[in-house]
Formats: C-alpha cells, structure tokens, sequence
C-alpha cells in the first residue's frame, strides 16, 4: 500500500510543477519541496539547549541530566516544536501527508552529514493497534529517507512495541515516564553498535528513554 502511495506521488510531482509545502509557491528546484523563505522561518532548534536530553538549559548539562540521565547519550533535534513547523508535522502525522517525510528526511540527513556517521538508524516503533490505525509510521518513513540519503543501515523489525498505551501528548509531563515503562523489547544482538534513534517529535524524551534501555538491553555501544 504504501509503495502505491509513494508511486502516485512521484507520478504527480514529475508531471505537475513542484510546489511549497507549506506556501504551495512553485518550485524550479524540487530537491526539498519547500522555498527557501519557508526553509529560513521554520523554527531552529536552539544551541542553549541540554546536549543530552535537548531541553533547554542553557546549553549546558540540565540537571535532570545530570540526576537522572537518560538512556541516549546525546539528541540532535532540528527545529523546535513551534509555529509553523507544529501544524506541518500535524498535518504530516495525523493527516497521512506523507509526502513530507521525504522533506524531513532530508532536512534530518543534510545535518547529520556534519556528525560521525551511526552504525545503524532505529526508528521509534509503533505498537501494531496504533500501526493499523494510523496506517503508516511517521519516524520509519522519514528514517527511510534519512538512511537512504546517508546510505545507512536501517533497521526496522528488530525493536518492537509490545505495550498499547495512552499516546504521550495526552498526558501530562510526570505521567509519560510511568506511560512507556516496559513498552519496548529489541530481538537482536546490537552489541558494539553505534545506533540512532529517530522520531518525529521529542517533548520530554520518556518515549526514546524507554526505547534506548531496550536498545542498551541489546548491548549497543553509543545512542544518539
């Protein structure tokens, strides 16, 4: 179904001039489907932020951190969640946009080249009742493109989520520890690995901590 998907949307867009995604201005260049004054107003992830956990902090260690690491080591995250950044990846989530995944795919890549590469990319899983409701997942499609733009492994079938549970945006902050306990196992030896954990949004980071302990479960060296 979803290789249906993606062929009609490469058929529309080698026959139809590219446009915006977010301002549908039409495009000479369509390497990133958006212009480059939308590029400039999505919001930057800040440098003051916790280089581990990616909340602000002054750019230093936050003390949450420093208490009570999580299990990654670091986050790269690329713009933060606001206007109008917020209401595209909406859209993108919740509305099976999914053309947009080959955009943050390679906006996510284009920054990632300037880091050490990972042994491998793991997206954040979907538990199969959330799977079949939404019909696709949003961190697989845009690690897709990430990895093929990177050429990296990309490992989608060893991590799995084995608890269906209330979705973290609904939940308050101290809730969404206690929500992913134990929501994760990985079926695979990843000892030694550099790996990579992607989604598509990170608020307080219980989901990719809870994903992470799985994943050094598995004896992977590094997690970003």
């Amino acid at each position: 179904m979803f290789k249906l998907v993606n062929n009609c949307l490469n058929f529309r867009q080698s026959i139809f001039q590219a446009q915006c995604v977010f301002c549908d201005v039409g495009l000479n260049n369509s390497q990133l489907s958006i212009c480059t004054a939308c590029l400039a107003s999505l919001p930057a992830a800040s440098d003051n932020d916790c280089p581990q956990c990616g909340l602000s902090s002054g750019g230093t260690l936050c003390g949450h951190c420093l208490k009570s690491p999580p299990a990654f080591d670091a986050t790269y995250a690329l713009f933060r969640y606001a206007y109008p950044l917020d209401g595209l990846l909406q859209k993108y989530k919740y509305g099976n946009a999914l053309v947009m995944a080959e955009v943050f795919g390679k906006l996510l890549s284009s920054a990632r080249k300037a880091f050490p590469p990972p042994d491998l990319l793991i997206p954040m899983p979907l538990h199969p009742q959330r799977l079949r409701e939404r019909g696709f997942n949003q961190a697989v499609e845009i690690a897709r493109v990430t990895a093929r733009e990177l050429n990296l492994a990309l490992d989608i079938h060893s991590c799995k989520r084995i608890r269906f549970s209330t979705p973290q945006a609904t939940l308050p902050l101290k809730q969404r520890v206690r929500n992913m306990r134990n929501a994760f196992v990985c079926n695979r030896s990843l000892e030694g690995l550099k790996v990579a954990l992607v989604d598509d949004v990170m608020t307080t980071g219980a989901s990719l901590h809870a994903l992470a302990s799985a994943v050094r479960r598995a004896g992977a060296a590094s997690l970003t």
